[in-house]
This record gives structure tokens, sequence and C-alpha cells, in this order.
């Protein structure tokens, strides 16, 4: 195991963050209010007695926005994962379905599923990730009878009591990092070099955003608003209606 030089952390975020970004703004660029409308649960909207259009707008953006930025933002922790591995362990990006990393220590060959946070699926994705796991197991161990390997479910960030699932480890926030770094310390020492230029490229989505709240809300009233009141029976049969 080598020590993680920080300074190629702050190289590698330096050269991809940036990544992050551009995905985040070409995904609220890409949008449609008729889209989010149908996606998104307009009893909710009404039982919060939201009144106005820029209001009911701006929700319906900021929900979609978040969940989309959780995905691309968790992408690139992903990557950082995976070159930090590299960096320390050899690791590398798993060939097998579902198997973001892989690497070996100490006799033990470890095939790592990458996940944002510790709440990250329902049951069913759960045991997705368990038949990936037993798959990919299967797959090595006609290669590597000699050795144990070892199923692991890293998330970047959170914590929790259980480590151990039966067939896979959980790791979450510091003994992730810990994990795949041998620094204890990784984990708070990564947050300085992702603001890198966060402030600029926040401004500059913000610009975009601020359109599209507008245009939306524009778009919106005259759809489906009339003498200043929401319609809320057009709006849900355009959301529900067969």
């Amino acid at each position: 195991m080598r020590p993680i030089e920080l300074n190629d952390v702050k190289d590698y975020v330096e050269r991809n963050i940036g990544t992050f970004h551009s995905k985040r703004l070409l995904n609220l660029q890409r949008l449609k209010l008729n889209h989010i409308l149908k996606r998104k649960n307009p009893y909710l909207f009404k039982a919060k007695n939201i009144l106005t259009a820029h209001d009911l707008v701006k929700g319906l953006l900021d929900a979609h926005l978040s969940s989309q930025e959780e995905t691309i933002f968790g992408e690139f922790l992903e990557g950082l994962a995976v070159f930090i591995c590299g960096k320390v362990l050899d690791g590398r990006k798993s060939s097998a379905e579902g198997i973001d990393l892989e690497f070996e220590r100490d006799g033990i060959r470890y095939i790592v599923s990458i996940k944002s946070g510790p709440n990250w699926g329902n049951s069913s994705q759960i045991r997705k990730m368990r038949d990936n796991f037993r798959k990919a197991k299967r797959i090595l161990g006609a290669n590597l009878s000699q050795k144990n390997i070892v199923a692991v479910n890293g998330c970047c960030y959170g914590k929790l009591k259980r480590t151990d699932k039966g067939d896979y480890i959980k790791l979450c926030g510091q003994e992730f990092w810990d994990f795949i770094s041998g620094n204890p310390n990784l984990y708070l020492e990564i947050i300085e070099p992702l603001g890198h230029k966060a402030k600029k490229r926040n401004e500059e989505f913000l610009e975009a955003y601020s359109q599209f709240i507008n245009n939306f809300t524009l778009e919106f009233s005259k759809e489906f608003c009339e003498n200043g009141k929401i319609i809320w029976n057009k709006l849900v049969k355009f959301n529900s209606a067969k």
C-alpha cells in the first residue's frame, strides 16, 4: 500500500470536476416543462397549498434537479474513489457487471460496488447488487481459486452501525475512504478540492436556472392558469388522465 498524495487528489478533481458542472448544466438545458409535469406528483403540491405558478414550477424543477445532481455527482465520486485506490493499491474499474472497483490487499481480492450514500436503494436494487456480487465471485473464483474474494458495498458519505451484511460488507463515509486509501483522514481532506472553481461554475448555473424558472413559469401560466389562479383539475388531467 502506497500513501496517497493530496496533490494527486487535487489534480484529479481539477481535471474532472468540470464534467460534473457541465453535465449538471446540460441536464438543465435539456429539460421540457411538459416532461417534468408528467413525472411529478400534482397532489403533493396541492396538499402543500402552493398558490402561485412560480412556486409550483420552482418546486417541480428543484425536485427534479436534486435527484439528477445526486446521480451525476455520484458518478464523479465513484471515479475519484477508483482513482485513489489505483494510486494506493493498483485498484481498477472492474469488467464484471455492477462492480465498480476491484483490487487486492493481503491476499484478498475485493470487489466493490460504489454508491453515494447508505440509503441508496430499495430491496430489489439491493437484491440486484447481491446477484452481481455472486456472479463476479463465480467468475473470479475460476481464476483465483487460491484467493479469498470479499464483496463490499462502499458508500461515499454517511455512517452505519452494522457493517457485516452476511454475503457482503457495507462501509460508509470515513470507513470507506480509509478502506480504499489507508488514510483515516481522507474523507476530510477531499472536501476542500471539491470546491475548485465552484463559485464561478455555480454562478453560470444559477443564471441559466433563473432563465428556466422564468420561462417555465410563463409557459405554465399560459397553459394551467386562469385569472391568476392555478387550475388544478386541468393540471391533474394532463398528468394522469388516460
